[in-house]
């Protein structure tokens, strides 16, 4: 039976799983959702017999039921191969009473990598599919991670061109200068004097500029999006709890049926509402906790039912996750609205025009699988040197956030539910500040002298993206003010 997606604030809208990839977002700044989630064809007991590639076939075919299993074998192919640096592509890590989902093992050490390693196939798969003659220009915004996973994914990618709009200071050194390096013809990419939501708001607003998009058309271009509100970025993240729960039942930690929570360190709620999705779909998944930092724009939502982005922008120690308008959330409200497009809607304007929104008690009660937690900078220090000094396992700071809001729920709930913690990056990305938190002194340290010493203490072997930006030439070092990256656009597309 062939899934129809749906705009989240427009019903009459539909495009099958292609187009809605090809698109990235709807008319009106919606975004694309399933009109239903099918149910898993496959007992969980199969699904822990198979591998990384058999299990995203089977959770994504349910999904992308316009692609032919041909097609979709060949992304899933292309995608999960050597770039992973362990055949487990996501394997899961016992420590300190938890499980860490590893997500960190692709090319460019983020879980972003999981998703982005895929779409780019997805994407000029679609392409073909709807006959698209134009060019794909890829805009993407970035906190850190999407941007340099994006960029490896896409460059040199025929048909494709791809621009990546950065928080100039707002990311780690380590996330600059893998942005920076970036080779590829194909690609370009800027920082702008602003934090992740002015880059987010100029990526939204090209999108939905009618005008624009008619003008590029007719010069051989069209936008796609790259960010997590691509329904062809979601898709694959519901794989990776597949998989870990599948992994639990093989290893006999847990049988199949029995309840697992999920820990999300939470920015733009993509990877969370992923979880929420294979839930859906029959994942037996009992607390969906999601952990915050400072910026704790959704730990507030979940305890209050508003969401009110009308605060201080704080750059922490994790700035994947310093996001105030959190995109992925209105696919969440669209569903807990009862697929409501007007309903949503409605509340979308209201936080683009007021900065705020309030859900009904009705919309409230259906989110009691969440719990919301968040962690402070010296609470995040301090679990990662916590679990150092215990286990000998060092997290990055998005990890060590998640880490500490579960260990939150614990103590709040008493709640023994076997736990997995998705672990989003490799400590390497972030090692200045995971190095400061094991012991401040290693601040005199430079940043590969830090990468050498990470390596001594972990024994994990430094990952090949980092040695790769040891030396590599800065090829992008273009900085605009966030009013003028449509200018940049239409300087690098020559149009």
């Amino acid at each position: 039976m062939e899934l129809i997606y749906k705009s989240t604030r427009n019903s009459e809208e539909t495009a099958t799983a292609s187009l809605a990839i090809l698109k990235g977002l709807a008319n009106e700044g919606g975004l694309f959702v399933p009109d239903s989630i099918p149910a898993f064809d496959v007992s969980l007991e199969d699904l822990a017999k198979m591998d990384y590639r058999e299990v995203a076939y089977n959770v994504m075919k349910l999904m992308l039921t316009d692609f032919t299993e041909e097609e979709l074998r060949h992304c899933i192919n292309s995608a999960y191969d050597d770039k992973f640096d362990t055949k487990e592509i996501a394997p899961l890590v016992k420590k300190a009473g938890a499980y860490y989902l590893e997500l960190f093992h692709g090319s460019t050490i983020a879980f972003k990598d999981m998703a982005l390693s895929i779409l780019p196939y997805l994407l000029t798969t679609s392409a073909k599919k709807n006959n698209v003659e134009n060019e794909i220009v890829i805009l993407t915004a970035t906190s850190g991670d999407t941007g340099k996973a994006a960029l490896a994914g896409f460059a040199d990618v025929p048909g494709t061109k791809i621009i990546v709009f950065y928080p100039k200071n707002g990311v780690s050194p380590i996330q600059e200068k893998q942005m920076v390096t970036q080779k590829g013809d194909n690609t370009f990419v800027v920082g702008i004097t602003g934090n992740f939501d002015d880059a987010q708001t100029g990526v939204k607003k090209m999108f939905s500029d009618v005008e624009l998009n008619d003008y590029l058309a007719t010069k051989g271009y069209q936008f796609s999006s790259a960010n997590s509100i691509n329904i062809g970025r979601l898709v694959p993240q519901m794989v990776y709890y597949v998989y870990a729960y599948t992994r639990l039942v093989a290893s006999g930690d847990i049988k199949a049926g029995d309840k697992i929570n999920v820990v999300v360190p939470t920015g733009n709620f993509g990877n969370i509402l992923a979880a929420y999705y294979a839930k859906a779909m029959g994942l037996p998944i009992n607390k969906f906790i999601c952990a915050s930092n400072e910026n704790k724009v959704l730990f507030d939502f979940f305890a209050t039912g508003n969401y009110d982005r009308n605060r201080e922008f704080i750059l922490t120690t994790s700035p994947s996750m310093d996001i105030l308008i959190s995109s992925n959330l209105e696919r969440l409200i669209y569903r807990i609205a009862g697929n409501d497009a007007a309903k949503n809607k409605e509340l979308m304007t209201a936080l683009n025009s007021q900065g705020e929104y309030t859900i009904t008690d009705e919309m409230k009660a259906e989110l009691k699988d969440f719990f919301g937690g968040y962690a402070s900078e010296a609470e995040t220090a301090e679990t990662i040197k916590k679990v150092y000094e215990s286990d000998g396992y060092i997290m990055d700071t998005h990890t060590a956030v998640a880490a500490n809001v579960y260990d939150k729920y614990v103590a709040e709930t008493g709640d023994k539910t076997p736990t997995v913690i998705a672990s989003t990056a490799s400590p390497y990305k972030f090692t200045r500040s995971v190095m400061n938190s094991i012991d401040a002194a290693y601040d005199k340290q430079t940043d590969f002298e830090l990468v050498d010493e990470l390596n001594r203490l972990s024994g994990v072997k430094v990952p090949q993206a980092i040695e790769d930006i040891r030396t590599a030439p800065v090829r992008h070092n273009t900085v605009c003010d966030k009013d003028a990256m449509l200018d940049e656009v239409k300087k690098f597309l020559g149009v």
